[in-house]
């Protein structure tokens, strides 16, 4: 019987997408409409210290690194806090003595600053990456983009349809407040 998981054409029928009422033109908007960033620059011979308090200071989750730590020069590598998870307290390795260039992931994949919202999503879900660093024409950071600004986007973009949720599935989404 088709249907059953031990019937191997089950996976080899086509399956017909259901239309969820995505506005497909979303994709088509330029970069510029996600609620980007202005990034933390620093040299690579700076400290994984001094970077982690620039990011603590910014509510920032990672650091571009260029080799004057000026925007105005070229993009050498990207620092985030999943560096410091596997890179830094995973090896015990001291930040304080540590400098960004031996942790920073070098030449990281961008996005320039002409790009769509469709390719930060795809950047985000075929490489993994919570944050791509945008680049203008001579290759020097202008922005940096989180996954938390995707979200925010599509927040601003469906408020309805993601605010007036319930706060769990099956459950009313107001409760009578006594004294209220």
């Amino acid at each position: 019987m088709v249907g059953d998981p031990g019937d191997e054409t089950y996976y080899d029928k086509p399956r017909k997408r259901q239309s969820t009422g995505f506005d497909a033109e979303l994709l088509r908007e330029p970069l510029l409409v996600l609620p980007v960033k202005h990034p933390i620059v620093m040299r690579g011979a700076d400290t994984v210290t001094d970077a982690m308090r620039a990011m603590q200071r910014q509510h920032s989750s990672c650091v571009l690194v260029t080799d004057d730590g000026s925007k105005d020069s070229k993009l050498a590598g990207i620092f985030t806090e999943r560096d410091v998870l596997f890179r830094i307290v995973d090896k015990g390795r001291n930040p304080a003595s540590l400098p960004l260039e031996e942790v920073m992931t070098v030449d990281p994949e961008t996005l320039s600053i002409h790009t769509t919202v469709a390719y930060v999503l795809n950047k985000m879900a075929v490489g993994g990456y919570r944050h791509v660093p945008v680049v203008d024409d001579e290759f020097r950071p202008a922005y940096v983009i989180a996954v938390r600004d995707v979200v925010s986007f599509l927040v601003d973009a469906f408020p309805r349809e993601v605010l007036n949720l319930p706060t769990e599935p099956g459950r009313p989404s107001t409760r009578a407040r006594e004294g209220a």
